[in-house]
């Protein structure tokens, strides 16, 4: 029997690491505060959290959901696009990809795309390529340097983010989402700088948005929506999850930052 005892206290210290690990990324539970925003999501499950770097105040909405590791989709664009800006695998966000003539899902897909359009549009073919370009060794040692969820790219090259083997908590998509504003990624500061600027979607005079959405296209199971937003009085980053799609993510997370008088 001491071979059990032994083999649940080190499963309980494994559990108090990864507790402890989800602590740290949402800010410490000194510094969480709870989000009241269940009408929000009509109903479905789901998470948001929302950080403001000022001064480090964490709000949650489904504290438990926030640390549930959940497969990327669309939003690890973001991760890939470092990735292949730093490995050479693409010179620049204007260098374009030639369509191979296949028809796809969307429209807006069916083109030449540049690493900035491709971001915009989601156009996943593009972001497909640049895996396969990267490489698995490459890419496996990018995903393990920025502690990106699980790591695990063992789903193929070219899937392992969508539906497949790489899963990351909205927790942790907020926590890199902050890296990347401060530049603290393991990436140049000029490559950094460049997916940012990738990423708005909104300036206005009082605002710049930032964001990714992803959605689980197999079933619309799964929708993402994380970035972030400088105003004049700071800047937040966020990170909502859904059972639904990644338009249905958004919109809950625009709405919010009204709500909370962050976006106006």
């Amino acid at each position: 029997m001491n071979w059990m005892r032994r083999f649940g206290i080190a499963a309980l210290a494994l559990f108090c690491l990864l507790a402890g690990t989800d602590a740290e990324a949402l800010g410490g539970k000194e510094n969480t505060k709870e989000l009241h925003i269940e009408e929000a999501f009509a109903g479905k499950e789901g998470t948001m959290v929302i950080k403001n770097l000022k001064n480090d105040k964490v709000y949650v909405y489904n504290q438990e959901r926030s640390i549930e590791r959940l497969t990327p989709e669309s939003t690890f664009k973001v991760a890939n696009a470092l990735i292949g800006l730093e490995t050479a695998a693409v010179r620049d966000e204007y260098e374009v990809k030639r369509w191979d003539g296949v028809e796809r899902e969307f429209e807006s897909w069916n083109r030449d795309h540049s690493l900035a359009s491709a971001m915009r549009e989601s156009a996943i073919w593009f972001y497909q390529d640049l895996a396969r370009t990267i490489g698995e060794k490459k890419m496996n040692e990018y995903v393990s340097r920025i502690g990106y969820g699980n790591l695990d790219i063992s789903g193929g090259i070219d899937s392992f983010w969508l539906n497949s083997s790489l899963r990351i908590s909205a927790a942790e998509q907020a926590d890199f989402i902050e890296k990347l504003v401060k530049e603290k990624l393991p990436f140049t500061e000029k490559n950094q700088k460049t997916v940012k600027r990738m990423m708005i979607q909104d300036e206005q005079d009082h605002f710049i948005l930032h964001g990714k959405t992803g959605t689980r296209l197999s079933d619309l199971g799964l929708g993402w929506y994380v970035g972030f937003i400088e105003t004049e009085k700071g800047t937040w980053v966020f990170a909502v999850n859904i059972d639904g799609t990644g338009t249905e993510a958004k919109n809950i997370a625009l709405e919010v930052l009204k709500e909370k008088k962050i976006l106006k």
